[in-house]
């Protein structure tokens, strides 16, 4: 049946059932003298008018319904359904139950929940707005490092958007194995994503690999008025609130923006904003580790950012991923010195908004990976153009 005709019988039948109520309603209503009877009134507005319901927070909840963090069907909350349970580690974002669990906002002793978190969850109201937040004043870095919090919004943003690695966790893997020495034992190392605060935090936070010998910079702070995650981005919808930007900037299009005179990626071109110059650093970057892979490493690697872990072996250089008993094979010769450079390359590609969050922390971190490769691929560096 066409909506129309659909929509059509539908108010027919809404009709019938207003006459039928009146009717029943004068039939029952008791003599009086004015004779006057008690009956249906259609509202103003309609049978479906929003104004008929008064729901609190009705916007708030609108735009939350619209973001990812009720996004119920995303990977992010069904990646652990056929397990029919959430490990207690990834919990402590992709579950309210389990955040709450970690902060000990649920009455259980802070820390890790106990067991796993039964699937289902999202980033509900109560993650954000529990009321215990408040007490919260530090919460703990992947780097170590123990970061003051001044708001509850600030507690709930940096417990999940803080990456969950760090260079300490690349130097870790790669133990006392030579740069160049192939590890048997030795895998790709994942920073996660969206770690838009890890990223904020630069050098403090120590997300990223840091060479040694290197400077690097620190928190990167916008003037007044941003001053936090909320400053930039609405709470609910998660959109960036292009009105913000404007205050300061010629445009709304964050990718436009540029706060440097300098150009990173040899272009000379400073009239493009600061996101093409990582995006360009970002690629010459991959390329060397290519290079190195096949080079040094011994073995070519595939990236693909679809699969986990990412980085897949190519052993007859044919660009493809190489395929064992149906199943794509991992790249297997990591050494210290590419899995350096491989994890800065995901750090700064993980956090799609690094180009806000901090530009410089980024192309430095980029800068340092790839002169390090062409150190030990004999290539010229200097060649390229690109600054720090």
């Amino acid at each position: 049946m066409p909506i129309r005709t659909r929509f059509s019988a539908l108010f027919i039948a809404l009709a019938g059932l207003f006459v039928s109520s009146a009717a029943l309603a004068q039939e029952a209503a008791p003599e009086t003298g004015g004779g006057s009877v008690s009956t249906f009134v259609m509202p103003r507005s309609g049978p479906y008018s929003p104004d008929r319901i008064e729901i609190p927070n009705a916007r708030a909840i609108a735009a939350w319904i619209r973001s990812g963090h009720s996004d119920a069907s995303s990977e992010a909350f069904v990646h652990w359904d056929e397990d029919g349970a959430i490990p207690p580690n990834c919990s402590v974002c992709h579950s309210g139950a389990g955040f709450r669990s970690y902060h000990g906002l649920d009455g259980s002793a802070p820390g890790l929940p106990e067991a796993p978190v039964p699937t289902g969850g999202v980033v509900d109201c109560g993650t954000c707005h529990d009321p215990g937040l408040g007490r919260i004043t530090e919460v703990a870095l992947p780097s170590g490092v123990m970061h003051p919090v001044t708001s509850s919004a600030e507690a709930a943003c940096v417990t999940c958007h803080q990456a969950r690695s760090s260079g300490a966790s690349v130097t870790k893997a790669a133990g006392d194995l030579g740069e160049d020495e192939v590890g048997a034992d030795l895998g790709f190392v994942n920073p996660h994503y969206a770690g838009a605060a890890a990223s904020n935090f630069g050098s403090y936070g120590k997300l990223g690999y840091q060479y040694d010998g290197k400077d690097y910079t620190g928190r990167f702070l916008h003037a007044k008025p941003v001053s936090g995650c909320l400053s930039c981005h609405d709470p609910h919808s998660l959109e960036v609130t292009q009105d913000t930007c404007l205050i300061c900037h010629q445009t709304g299009d964050d990718k436009a923006i540029r706060i440097s005179r300098q150009s990173y990626d040899g272009s000379g071109d400073t009239s493009k904003g600061i996101y093409e110059d990582i995006k360009a650093n970002s690629a010459v970057l991959m390329s060397a580790i290519e290079a190195y892979a096949a080079g040094v490493a011994g073995v070519p690697v595939v990236y693909d950012g679809a699969h986990h872990p990412y980085f897949f072996a190519d052993a007859n250089g044919d660009g493809l991923v190489d395929q064992a008993a149906g199943k794509p094979v991992r790249y297997n010769a990591w050494t210290p010195r590419m899995l350096k450079a491989a994890y800065n390359w995901k750090v700064v590609n993980a956090d799609h908004g690094i180009h806000v969050h901090n530009p410089h922390y980024a192309l430095e971190l980029l800068y340092d990976s790839t002169e390090d490769l062409y150190a030990a691929t004999g290539g010229d560096f200097a060649a390229l153009g690109l600054n720090r």
